[in-house]
């Protein structure tokens, strides 16, 4: 980044292998998982990528970056997962979002909302934010169960099986993870 002279946001994506980071890719925008790094930092990622576009410093450094507790974000989609996550568009009846302490919804849709077949299906994403891992599983397990999404099928059942897995819990999952739970 210092090389290229780059001073907005971006995420730089590495893989992990024996103790060894491999470079993948830089995005220069922002993620759709920010808000698990500003659950976890308390850091408006937002704000500051605006601030940084207006010619603004940087109001912390990299040292100055603290991070509490784990964060999961799960994202909603109009599919249906028993149908191999096919796109499922149509009328949303009703939209409430869970609201409770640790738990953020982003989303743009309303009761009322028509999701469309011509774009993305995420309609939503859950966060949630917890003192370690553990916590924020058993968190996130009665979060979904608070967000009412009627009139299109939905991935929350998808991320509640996930959540009940044995193997999720105790972090044995591999790639093949999804295929195993719905097989």
């Amino acid at each position: 980044c210092k090389a290229a002279n780059y001073t907005n946001a971006g995420t730089i994506e590495f893989l992990f292998e024996k103790g060894q980071f491999f470079f993948m890719e830089m995005n220069t925008r922002i993620q759709v998982e920010h808000p698990v790094t500003e659950m976890v930092t308390g850091l408006d990622l937002i704000e500051e990528q605006l601030r940084v576009a207006a010619g603004e410093p940087l109001r912390w450094r990299q040292k100055d970056i603290r991070h509490t507790g784990h964060a999961m974000e799960f994202r909603i989609n109009a599919e249906d997962p028993d149908q191999e996550f096919a796109p499922r568009p149509g009328l949303v009846r009703i939209f409430v979002c869970p609201e409770e302490p640790g738990v953020r919804t982003d989303s743009f849709i309303y009761s009322g909302y028509r999701v469309s077949p011509y774009y993305d299906s995420m309609i939503a994403k859950l966060i949630v934010h917890a003192e370690n891992r553990t916590a924020c599983i058993e968190k996130a397990k009665m979060a979904p169960k608070d967000f009412i999404l009627e009139g299109v099928p939905s991935t929350i059942p998808f991320h509640q099986a996930m959540l009940e897995n044995i193997a999720f819990v105790n972090s044995d999952f591999d790639i093949n993870f999804v295929d195993k739970l719905y097989s």
